[in-house]
């Protein structure tokens, strides 16, 4: 399996799945751009890092921990809620569950939601609710929705402009549901430059950033000019509009200028000093998260980092829940505190604003939510007879936890509640999508009304601009 981008492909990797993004934007289409100006709102943040938990992360087993039963056979599916023990953070009162000590030490730092509430969109899948979460737009959409990244890149650009505005580390595009993470891995009508750069895996980061192996710069320069003049002449609609031609261009002017900084050093992990790199390698997740703090100290402006959503793996957990989260957890615990940690020693915390969050959570008995159960995908027995069955398998949208640091983030804080008993939904304060994009938004100093016209038709960061910040995140 394709572990990373063939050097050959590095004129297309600078552009969002360059053509995969053209058709999902409709080239053919006339596109007109009217922004409409808003009163400024004074930021609290300059960047932004998702850390993105592909795949279905469990309330219970993470950031909300309910009553612990340990696995007995034949034991009642329905007693299960926790399958960790719950730990002390450094909050007073607040728990964790076993295996997330580390972040648990941090969280004087940041704010602990847990109360998010995924969306009710029948069948669950994660490839919509993944793309849900990142555009705010519920699928299929007549226009191609731009995903969070892309709305930022486009309304505050780099912060340096060698650094790619909105850089995306550890999804590949090889694995199951490949076409449908494309659909929102991009910048839809506001054009390619805006887009992200793909790093599959920050171990081989370098290499997306110099050009394939025996190509002098000569060569290199002849071919990214072929490339740029294929795309002036080509005819309308095989490389999109005008403007999508341009914005093209621009999206390989400002890789090539990449290339040949000195900022691409900060790809380099193996520059990394040893002690600092041994506690975020744990895997392409943990040094993602490096990499993040190194493009951090560059002028990144959007960091994406993702565990990488695979069905049936990591926290896709439709068997061997107890068992996998097990290894999910060492590996995002000791990273994501780190670079909480790093980031606050050296003063960029407060400008940096970072979110853990999944698609939705997980529970043993509940598909979807109670009042509204839909179509259950996983097999789960009344009565336990195999570990196998020990932990969080069905899709659960009702609670959800999430975790935001700096940036203008209450510090210490816990917002919203869920049920201590099944349904363990939110009983307290309920946070929908809208409110995290706009909160986020607030932060970096983007109106709540920002829109552009498309089709004579105005198109809101969130649906039809109706999405309110939930102030009582922010300090």
């Amino acid at each position: 399996m394709k572990t990373h981008w063939n050097r050959r492909e590095f004129l297309q990797k600078t552009s969002a799945a360059t053509m995969a993004a053209f058709a999902a934007a409709d080239p053919m289409r006339s596109f007109a751009f009217d922004k409409k100006k808003s009163e400024k709102i004074k930021s609290s943040a300059d960047t932004v890092i998702l850390l993105w938990m592909g795949g279905g992360m469990a309330h219970t087993e993470t950031f909300d921990p309910k009553r612990y039963t340990p696995y007995e056979k034949g034991m009642e599916g329905n007693r299960v809620l926790s399958t960790f023990k719950p730990i002390p953070t450094v909050l007073d009162g607040i728990n964790f569950s076993e295996g997330l000590q580390s972040i648990g030490k941090v969280m004087d730092k940041g704010t602990l939601i847990r109360s998010y509430v995924a969306a009710d969109m029948g069948h669950i899948l994660h490839s919509r609710h993944q793309y849900h979460w990142h555009t705010c737009y519920e699928p299929p959409q007549t226009v191609a929705a731009p995903h969070l990244g892309s709305w930022i890149a486009k309304e505050l650009g780099p912060k340096n402009p060698v650094i790619p505005a909105f850089i995306d580390i550890g999804q590949r595009f090889t694995v199951g549901e490949a076409e449908e993470l494309k659909a929102f891995h991009t910048a839809g009508f506001l054009g390619n430059e805006f887009g992200p750069f793909f790093i599959p895996d920050p171990s081989q980061g370098l290499e997306s950033v110099r050009p394939p192996v025996g190509m002098d710069a000569r060569r290199f320069e002849r071919r990214n000019q072929l490339y740029k003049d294929l795309i002036s002449n080509s005819p309308m609609g095989e490389f999109g509009s005008d403007y999508q031609k341009e914005s093209l261009k621009r999206s390989m002017e400002q890789a090539y200028m990449l290339l040949n900084s000195p900022e691409a050093a900060a790809f380099n992990l193996s520059t990394e000093p040893k002690e600092s790199y041994d506690i975020y390698n744990t895997g392409r997740f943990g040094l993602g998260c490096l990499l993040a703090r190194r493009l951090t100290e560059q002028g990144a402006r959007f960091i994406s980092v993702t565990t990488e959503y695979e069905p049936f793996f990591g926290w896709d957990t439709h068997e061997n829940g107890h068992t996998r989260l097990e290894g999910m957890k060492k590996m995002i615990d000791g990273p994501v505190a780190q670079l909480i940690k790093d980031l606050d020693k050296t003063g960029r915390l407060d400008r940096t604003l970072i979110i853990l969050a999944s698609e939705f959570s997980r529970d043993m008995m509940v598909e979807g939510r109670p009042e509204l159960k839909v179509l259950e995908q996983v097999k789960q027995p009344d009565i336990l007879t195999d570990m196998k069955f020990y932990g969080m398998h069905r899709h659960f949208t009702d609670g959800c936890s999430a975790l935001m640091f700096g940036g203008g983030i209450k510090k210490g804080f816990v917002y919203g509640k869920t049920a201590d008993e099944r349904p363990c939904k939110t009983i307290e304060n309920p946070v929908k999508i809208d409110g995290i994009h706009q909160t986020i938004y607030h932060a970096l100093g983007i109106a709540p009304d920002t829109q552009y016209e498309i089709e004579k038709r105005p198109f809101y960061t969130t649906p039809d601009g109706k999405g309110k910040a939930v102030m009582d995140l922010l300090a």
